[in-house]
């Protein structure tokens, strides 16, 4: 079950939110979440009391983002062992919930493994949820971590690719605090080349059809006072014909064992305008989204989103005249079929660097991959699952 709570502040412009959090209020633990559906109108909170609210939260991309997908896992398993339910019907619902983001099953994967293994020892119920919350926990803290060393490894790179400075960046999607127990993947870079004094511009992609660049990244981009702009996802290519992009940062939901990289739908056509243009490229996730598992982009399975996503346009969550808040609108003939792919997927011949919290991979190559997940395996005392 879940609820929702307003928790917008009033005043000046806040940080960012935070996206997920665990609270134990005396009638039982829960997970909150921030309701991304809701933004930039308005931030709310989503209280998730049991697994199947968490599994709708994530279907309706109310929590969304490939390290946060994990993070939500990892505690959507404590929620269910704390609270008496089947841990392992959790793990099977949580782990299918969104296909392509490798994450969100790593994250249950961890906390089922923590959840059996103090079983194994003969602890009661009450210890082997407390294990189960201490390995999401324990996730959590790594990934704010990894963001940090991302953005490090991140804002390293674009020193070496462009020395001039005065960085003209675009992304797509949303790559921030949104998506991270820390300050994100992709936005978390751009964030540390902002703090030094070397973000000219950030292009924001709108996003279509969800509109997470509009709603989100533009939201947390206005927080954090940068210089940005928004766009139609179809006008990035007048920006690069008119030389106005130095280099295109995006994030990950999935990273194939070749270095092929699944990400939101219309990361593609940027990597072939970067190529086309001298652009780089580049990919920022952590090693998390690396599925060794998965041979090839063409082995990747990419999510299908329901057509009205594409024949409607959502009302915003504000209060407009003559229409219900939450409602679509029409903008297609009634009974048009749509092709609504949440990703797409690049090949690793068109990006120019995978950075990771350990370290920066460039060329992308099927033994480069290899390499970065047998160090990350060995080197973090991360859990192989």
């Amino acid at each position: 079950m879940a609820d929702q709570h307003p928790v917008s502040p009033e005043g000046s412009i806040p940080p960012t939110a935070l996206a997920l959090r665990w609270e134990e209020p005396p009638e039982g633990p829960v997970l909150v979440l921030l309701d991304q559906t809701r933004l930039p109108a308005e931030e709310v909170d989503l209280v998730c009391t049991d697994v199947p609210a968490l599994v709708e939260a994530i279907r309706s991309l109310a929590v969304r983002g490939a390290p946060l997908l994990g993070l939500a896992g990892a505690y959507g398993i404590a929620l269910a062992a704390a609270r008496g339910f089947d841990v392992d019907e959790a793990a099977e619902s949580l782990a299918h919930a969104r296909p392509t983001a490798v994450n969100l099953a790593y994250g249950v994967r961890r906390a089922v493994a923590a959840y059996h293994a103090a079983l194994r020892d003969d602890a009661g119920d009450a210890q082997a949820a407390a294990a189960a919350l201490a390995e999401a926990r324990a996730l959590h803290r790594e990934d704010a971590e990894a963001s940090g060393r991302m953005a490090a490894h991140g804002q390293a790179l674009l020193e070496e690719l462009l020395p001039a400075g005065g960085h003209r960046i675009l992304t797509h999607c949303n790559t921030g605090a949104l998506v991270s127990g820390g300050e994100g993947t992709a936005l978390a870079v751009v964030k540390a080349v902002h703090r030094a004094g070397q973000l000219r511009r950030l292009w924001v992609d709108e996003t279509r059809p969800l509109l997470q660049g509009a709603r989100l990244t533009a939201y947390e981009a206005a927080r954090a006072g940068m210089a940005y702009t928004l766009l139609a996802d179809n006008a990035a290519g007048s920006l690069f014909a008119a030389g106005e992009v130095d280099a295109v940062l995006i994030g990950a939901d999935r990273i194939a064992a070749d270095g092929s990289v699944a990400n939101k739908v219309g990361s593609y056509p940027l990597a072939v305008l970067a190529r086309y243009h001298h652009v780089p490229f580049v990919v920022v996730a952590p090693t998390t989204t690396v599925d060794p598992a998965t041979p090839d982009g063409a082995a990747i399975e990419v999510e299908q989103r329901p057509g009205y996503e594409v024949t409607d346009i959502t009302i915003p969550y504000v209060p407009i005249a003559g229409q219900e808040a939450g409602t679509g609108v029409p903008v297609a003939p009634l009974g048009t079929q749509a092709h609504n792919p949440a990703f797409d997927v690049t090949p690793p011949e068109l990006v120019t660097a995978i950075v990771t919290e350990d370290g920066v991979i460039s060329p992308v190559t099927a033994d480069g991959i290899a390499e970065l997940w047998a160090r990350s395996r060995s080197g973090n005392g991360m859990m192989s699952v």
